[in-house]
């Protein structure tokens, strides 16, 4: 006999297809590559500078914060702004599909509070 609760957990999920399932997976792999949550949410949390977001991100090198800027820029998450000035300024704000993103996160990280074994009391 089937569990009653194990039916209700996935009665939402059996509508969707394989190809939904693959976009899924495709959206959750950009947002789950190591670092670029955390750009995001410095993004969110207002990093325009490159300056701005290394200090934000403890641990993350030059090379790997460029490279995570060019990614979610070039998946519509993150804009660069290029300003002709000299020496040229260059700073990098969220779009309004990143920021999509990060609501739609939010709750995740809600839930990462409450279920993170480092945040578990001691016993």
């Amino acid at each position: 006999m089937a569990d009653p609760d194990t039916h209700d957990q996935t009665a939402d999920f059996e509508h969707i297809d394989d190809e939904v399932c693959r976009s899924f997976q495709r959206s959750i792999e950009i947002a789950g590559r190591k670092w670029s949550a955390a750009v995001l949410m410095a993004s969110m949390r207002g990093a325009r500078r490159f300056v701005e977001y290394r200090s934000r991100i403890t641990g993350i090198s030059n090379q790997l914060l460029s490279q995570r800027l060019g990614e979610l820029e070039g998946h519509g998450l993150i804009e660069r702004v290029v300003v002709p000035s000299t020496p040229v300024q260059i700073s990098y704000r969220p779009t309004d599909k990143g920021a999509s993103l990060m609501r739609v996160l939010h709750p995740l990280v809600e839930w990462s509070v409450d279920n993170d074994p480092l945040n578990a009391p001691p016993g």
